[in-house]
C-alpha cells in the first residue's frame, strides 16, 4: 500500500485494493457517458465518462474509507482484509450494468487466500446503485445468485418486492416511506390540495403511484394535479407543466425528480415569474447546490424538503486529504484519482495538447489543503453516511458468518459457512439479521423486505442577504412502533411569502360545525360545498361528512352544533295564560262559595224557600265543582290529571244540569198541580224523587266516565306534530267515542232542560225560575256548541284553554243566570224578598 492508502492497481475509471474478501462498489462519478458511433467494420470503442462529480468520488472514497476502517478495527472481522472493486457507472445503466457483472464474474488476477488454495477472491456483496432504475437491472440478473447488494442511493418502493430482488438491501429508506414522509408533513400544515411533478423513470413514476395511493388511504388531501417532468427537457411540454401551476389553486407544489429536471422547471418557473408556491423537495434534490442561484431562489427560497439522515464519519477528513495518484506505473491513466485530481487542480497528467492550449500541467505534488473544494467540506454527509452504513453491514453479517460455532450452523446439517467456501446466499441470510448502532447513535437492522429502519431530516432553504443559501434542518420524521412520528420546529422555518407564515393550500375551506360536506361532481374529494344541517340534525365538529340526527326529545341550536332539549310546551300555571284561567277558576270558585254563604244564612227567606233550596245548594256545589275542575287541565298533564279531568268535568256538569233538569220539571209540576184537579202529579216530584232523578242521571255519567277509563283511558302524551323543535305535553282522550258521548250526554241534558224551560217561560207568577232557567241553558248550549270546532282546531295547550274557557263560560253563565237575580233581591231589594211579592198576588199579567 502507498501514502493514500489506496494500494492496487488502476483501471478505466475503477480502483481496486486487494483482499481476503472483495466488496463491489458502484458509484456515479461522472454525470454522462458519450458512446462513439458503432459499425461493423470497426471494434467498438470504449464509452468515454463526462462531467466529473467530485460527490460521486468522494462517495467512493468514502467506501474505501470505511474498509480501511474495518482493516484496523482488530474487533472486526479480525483475521480477515477486505478489499474492494469500484466502479464508476457513468450515469449510463450500460456502463454501470457492465461494471455490476464484471464484479459478480470476478477478475483475472490470482490471491493467495490458503497455503493451498489458489483463485480469484470472492466479490461477496455490492454497495450500489445509485439511482433506482440501474439498481434495479442489477439486483434482477444478480438476485438470481443472489448475491447480496446494499444500495446508499436506490429509494424506489418496488425494490422492496423480496420475491423479484432477494438479495436487495438498502441504507436509505424507501420512497414509500418517502411518500408518507410527506404526507406526514402535509398533514402537520393542513395541506390538503396538493400538486405533484415526478420524473419521468420508476423513481418518479412508482413515486406518482404510491403518493396517489396513500393520499387517498390517509384522507389528508387531494392532488390538484399530477405532471410527469419530461427527461428532455422539451420547452413546450415544461411551459405547459409551469402554466398549470401557475393559474392551480394550489398553494403547495411536490416534486420528486433529479436536480437536472429542477434547473430547466425552474428556469421556466422564473421566466413566468410564478410567485407564491410553496416547494416541497423530495430527497433526491433537497441538497441539490446547483439550484441556489440568484435567477432560482427568489422563487425557491422557503423551500421545505426531506434530506438523508445526516451523520459524522471521524476520520474521513484525513483520510481524504492522504488521496492522491501516486507514483506507480500506470497511474496518471484515465482512472478516478486521476481524474479527481485533474478537476481538483484543473491541470492535466498527459498533455495531449492541453499545455499548448494554455492549460497547466500537473506534477502530483500540488497541496489539497490550500485549495477551496467541495471534496472537503464533511459538514453534511448524507448519501456517505449511508455508503458508511453498507459497509458497515456486509462486514457485520461477514463476522456473524465467521464466528459460526461448527454443528450450530443455520445451513443444513447446523453447517456454518467458511471463508473458503462461502457462497453469497450464506451472506444474505446473516445481512438480514445484522444489528448495530453506528458512531452517531444510529442502529441500523434491516426488515424482512430488506429496508433499513427510515429516518429523514426535514429541511428548509433560506436564502441569506449576501446572497449565500442556507440550508437548515428544522426537524426530523421517522418509523416507530405507532407509525410515522414527525418533529418539526416550525419556529425555525423560513416562509417565504409577505405574511412571513404558512400558507394556505385548500381546495375548499373546511366546513365549520353545524353544517356538512357535500362533494362537488367530478371534482376531487377535497372540493366541496358546506351545505347547513336540517333542523333536527347537527354537526358537531369541523368537516363532517354528514349530519347527524337529534334524539328524540331534543332539537339542533340555531348554529346547528350541539342538541338542545326541546322546549316543553303546556298550559302552565307560570305563564299569562295560564294565571288568567287560574285566577277565573278560583274567583268562580269563591262566588260559588259567597253565593252559598248567602242562600245559607237567608234560608228562611221565601226567595230561598220558593225556589227549591236544596236543589239550590246542589246545584252551587256542582257550580264549584266546575269551576274547581278546570284546575285540572292547567299544569304538566300526569296520569291521574288526564284520567281524572275529563271525568270530573263531566260528572260536574251532569250533576249540575240534572238538578237544573230536575227544578225544570217540578216548576212543570206545581204549575199543573195549581189547576183544578192537578195535585197528584206533585206526589211524582218529592224531594225523594227529585234526589233520586239526579242520582240516576249523575250515575249514568258516571257509568260512562268508568267505561271510558277502562276501555280507553286517556293518557298524557308528547305530541312533536305541532312544532319540530317544541314538545307539546297533552293528554290524549284515549277514546274519542268516550269522549263524545260524555258530552253528548252532557248536551242532551242541556237540550232537555232548555226545552222544558222553554215550554214553562211564560207560566204566570214570579215564583217559576223557568226563563231564568231558559236563559242559562241557552248560554250554556251556545258555549258548548262553539266550543266543539273550536278544541278540534286549537293545537296543543290551546285546546286545553279552549275547554277550560268553555268549562268557565258555561260555569259563570249558569251562575250569573240563575243566582245573579236573587242575589240582586235577596241583598239590595230585600222589600221584594217576601211571601206576597214572589207569589205576585194581585198582580195582573199579561
Amino acid at each position: 500500500a502507498n501514502s493514500s492508502g489506496l494500494g492496487g492497481k488502476f483501471h478505466l475509471n475503477e480502483i481496486h485494493k486487494p483482499g481476503d474478501v472483495v466488496l463491489g462498489g458502484m458509484f456515479e462519478v461522472h454525470f454522462t457517458s458519450v458512446f462513439p458511433e458503432r459499425t461493423f467494420i470497426s471494434e467498438p470503442e470504449q464509452p468515454s465518462c463526462e462531467g466529473f462529480d467530485i460527490l460521486g468520488f468522494r462517495h467512493a472514497m468514502t467506501m474505501a474509507f470505511a474498509i480501511d476502517e474495518i482493516n484496523k478495527n482488530s474487533n472486526l472481522l479480525p483475521n480477515v482484509t477486505l478489499g474492494y472493486s469500484l466502479y464508476d457507472n457513468c450515469g449510463a445503466l450500460v456502463v454501470g450494468f457492465s461494471g455490476s457483472l464484471s464484479l459478480a464474474s470476478g477478475r483475472e488476477e490470482q490471491f493467495l487466500l490458503e497455503e493451498n488454495c489458489l483463485g480469484t477472491p470472492p466479490v461477496l456483496g455490492i454497495v450500489g446503485d445509485s439511482a433506482s432504475t440501474y439498481t434495479i437491472a442489477i439486483s434482477n440478473v444478480l438476485g438470481l445468485y443472489k448475491m447480496p447488494i446494499v444500495s446508499y442511493f436506490s429509494t424506489c418502493s418496488c425494490l422492496s418486492d423480496r420475491k423479484r430482488f432477494p438479495s436487495f438491501f438498502r441504507t436509505i429508506p424507501s420512497d414509500a416511506f418517502q411518500v408518507r414522509a410527506m404526507i406526514q408533513i402535509l398533514k402537520h400544515f393542513g395541506w390538503t390540495w396538493v400538486g405533484l411533478l415526478v420524473s419521468d423513470d420508476d423513481y418518479g413514476l412508482h413515486v406518482a403511484r404510491s403518493f396517489q395511493s396513500d393520499l387517498a388511504q390517509s384522507g389528508g388531501g387531494c392532488l390538484a394535479y399530477s405532471e410527469v417532468l419530461p427527461w428532455d427537457s422539451d420547452p413546450n411540454e415544461l411551459r405547459r407543466i409551469v402554466h398549470l401551476i401557475k393559474i392551480s389553486t394550489a398553494r403547495v407544489v411536490m416534486v420528486f425528480a433529479h436536480e437536472f429536471h429542477m434547473i430547466h422547471l425552474m428556469e421556466e418557473v422564473a421566466q413566468q415569474n410564478v410567485t407564491g408556491r410553496q416547494w416541497i423537495a423530495s430527497e433526491a434534490w433537497t441538497g441539490s447546490t446547483v439550484l441556489h442561484t440568484p435567477l432560482l431562489m427568489p422563487y425557491l427560497s422557503g423551500t421545505l424538503g426531506i434530506a438523508i439522515r445526516r451523520g459524522e464519519i471521524p476520520g474521513l477528513k484525513d483520510f481524504l486529504l492522504q488521496i492522491h495518484p501516486g507514483q506507480y506505473d500506470e497511474s496518471y491513466g484515465n482512472n478516478m484519482v486521476t481524474q479527481y485530481w485533474e478537476y481538483t487542480f484543473q491541470c492535466k497528467f498527459v498533455p495531449a495538447g492541453w499545455v499548448e492550449a494554455g492549460g497547466a500541467l500537473c506534477t502530483g505534488q500540488e497541496d489539497i489543503e490550500h485549495v477551496e473544494t467541495e471534496f472537503l467540506d464533511l459538514s453534511n454527509l448524507r448519501p456517505e453516511y449511508n455508503i458508511y452504513k453498507a459497509v458497515y453491514a456486509l462486514a457485520y453479517a461477514l463476522d456473524d458468518m465467521l464466528r459460526c460455532v461448527p454443528g450450530r450452523g443455520p445451513f443444513s446439517g447446523n453447517n456454518c459457512g467458511t471463508l473458503q467456501r462461502l457462497e453469497p446466499w450464506q451472506l444474505v441470510h446473516y445481512l438480514q439479521k445484522v444489528n448495530f448502532t453506528t458512531p452517531f447513535g444510529d442502529q441500523v437492522s434491516f426488515d424482512e423486505n430488506g429496508d433499513v429502519l427510515p429516518i429523514y431530516d426535514i429541511m428548509n432553504w433560506l436564502w441569506l442577504p449576501d446572497g449565500r443559501t442556507k440550508v437548515q434542518n428544522v426537524g426530523a420524521v421517522k418509523e416507530s412502533a405507532n407509525g410515522e412520528e414527525l418533529t418539526i420546529d416550525e419556529d425555525n422555518i423560513f416562509w417565504n411569502f409577505e405574511s412571513k407564515q404558512s400558507p394556505q393550500s385548500v381546495c375548499s375551506e373546511s366546513c365549520p360545525p353545524g353544517t356538512r360536506m357535500a362533494r362537488k361532481k367530478g371534482e376531487p374529494e377535497c372540493c366541496f360545498d358546506c351545505i347547513p344541517c336540517s333542523e333536527g340534525n347537527i354537526s358537531n365538529k369541523t368537516d363532517s361528512m354528514e349530519c347527524t340526527s337529534c334524539p328524540e326529545d331534543f332539537w339542533s341550536s340555531p348554529q346547528g352544533d350541539h342538541c338542545i332539549p326541546k322546549k316543553i310546551e303546556f298550559l302552565s300555571y307560570q305563564e299569562p295564560l295560564g294565571i288568567c284561567l287560574t285566577t277565573t277558576s278560583l274567583l268562580g270558585t269563591f262566588i260559588c262559595a259567597v253565593v252559598l254563604v248567602i242562600f245559607i244564612y237567608h234560608r228562611n227567606t221565601p226567595m230561598v224557600r220558593a225556589n227549591n233550596s236544596e236543589l239550590s245548594f246542589l246545584i252551587l256545589a256542582s257550580l264549584k265543582l266546575c269551576f274547581l275542575c278546570s284546575l285540572l287541565f292547567i299544569g304538566r298533564p300526569r296520569l291521574w290529571t288526564c284520567q281524572l279531568r275529563h271525568a270530573a268535568f263531566g260528572i260536574s256538569f251532569v250533576l249540575c244540569v240534572s238538578c237544573i233538569l230536575v227544578k225544570t220539571m217540578v216548576v212543570l209540576a206545581v204549575f199543573k198541580a195549581s189547576k183544578p184537579g192537578g195535585g197528584a202529579s206533585l206526589k211524582w216530584f218529592g224531594t225523594v224523587q227529585q234526589r233520586g232523578t239526579v242520582l240516576v242521571l249523575t250515575s249514568i255519567q258516571a257509568a260512562i266516565c268508568t267505561a271510558w277509563l277502562v276501555s280507553s283511558s286517556p293518557v298524557p302524551y308528547k305530541n312533536t306534530k305541532y312544532h319540530n323543535d317544541k314538545i307539546v305535553y297533552e293528554c290524549v282522550v284515549g277514546s274519542t267515542v268516550g269522549f263524545a258521548v260524555l258530552l253528548g250526554y252532557i248536551g242532551l241534558l242541556a237540550i232537555l232542560s232548555f226545552l222544558l224551560a222553554f215550554l214553562a217561560r211564560n207560566l204566570p207568577d214570579n215564583f217559576n225560575e223557568a226563563k231564568l232557567i231558559t236563559f242559562s241553558m241557552l248560554i250554556f248550549c251556545a258555549v258548548w256548541v262553539a266550543f266543539v270546532p273550536a278544541y278540534v282546531n286549537s293545537p296543543g295547550k290551546y285546546a286545553d284553554a279552549v275547554e277550560v274557557f268553555a268549562i268557565l263560560a258555561s260555569s259563570f253563565g249558569l251562575l250569573v243566570a240563575l243566582f245573579g237575580p236573587k242575589c240582586y233581591i235577596i241583598l239590595l231589594r230585600p222589600e221584594r224578598n217576601t211571601k206576597k211579592a214572589i207569589m205576585g198576588r194581585g198582580t195582573t199579567k199579561s
